[in-house]
């Protein structure tokens, strides 16, 4: 029972500082993503303090993985170029990095589901996705037990994005609450989410605490933001601005999780 009640102030406490470590650590974090999210991701990973790199090239894709700090495989644009850098990329990795995976749209494709769970059998640290996404690749109805027994079964960290956002390593869990609806009004907005996942990786070894507390600081600057925000291309901006600026103070004040 002690474990249990101490998870919500262990994930705040790592919340609130992950965005110091981020930006003292710098972490170079490559990101094979689809062609609408590259610039949304490339400069979320700026405004935390990471630097990014999104080549596909099959000439140097090896070599930018190999140099860098972590990995992100996103499958929204999921053409033969990508597929085939994701498996160079992952030849890159060879168990060094704690990659992050995002199986976008697997509940709409046949063949993007089946390329998803050779991608899980190559072990992500975590898989962030939601709720159609769990239920195509676990086939249950996507809840807080579903999501706790596929990461037990994968031995991932499943990141189950929504109106409550689920962090769990099948032992642990975590429900985060911060977040804006009008986030899901951007495109890319999960994406680049998830590259910040693969940022917090790179500073924070327990994979379960380096999820959660990278889902909630991200959900935290969306809702953040949301409060300056017309609509979703303000938001858009506002949340860089709020990300390049938040503190741990602000994350400690307006954080909001249960266990």
């Amino acid at each position: 029972m002690t474990e249990v009640l101490d998870v919500v102030p262990k994930v705040i406490e790592h919340a609130a500082a992950l965005l110091t470590r981020i930006r003292a650590r710098n972490p170079r974090v490559h990101c094979v993503t689809n062609t609408v999210a590259q610039v949304l991701t490339a400069n979320t990973l700026l405004a935390a303090g990471a630097t990014p790199s999104v080549t596909t090239s099959p000439e140097e894709i090896g070599s930018f993985v190999a140099s860098a700090d972590n990995l992100l495989v996103n499958l929204g644009t999921l053409d033969r170029e990508r597929r085939e850098a994701i498996g160079s990329a992952l030849d890159a990795v060879a168990g060094r990095l704690p990659w992050v995976l995002d199986p976008v749209f697997i509940d709409r494709s046949p063949s993007r589901l089946e390329f998803a769970r050779t991608l899980v059998a190559r072990r992500p640290a975590v898989i962030r996705l939601n709720a159609a996404e769990l239920a195509a690749l676990s086939g249950e109805a996507p809840s807080e037990d579903a999501a706790r027994a596929f990461a037990s079964r994968t031995g991932t960290v499943v990141a189950l994005t929504g109106e409550v956002d689920i962090v769990t390593d099948g032992a642990r869990l975590v429900s985060v609450h911060n977040g804006d609806e009008l986030m899901s009004k951007v495109t890319a907005m999960g994406c680049a989410g998830s590259a910040f996942v693969a940022s917090a990786l790179a500073v924070e070894q327990d994979r379960w605490l380096g999820a959660a507390a990278a889902i909630m600081v991200f959900g935290l600057a969306g809702e953040l933001a949301a409060l300056r925000s017309d609509g979703p291309g303000s938001l858009a901006f506002n949340i860089l601005d709020t990300l390049h600026g938040m503190t741990p103070e602000m994350v400690n004040e307006d954080a909001w999780a249960e266990a």
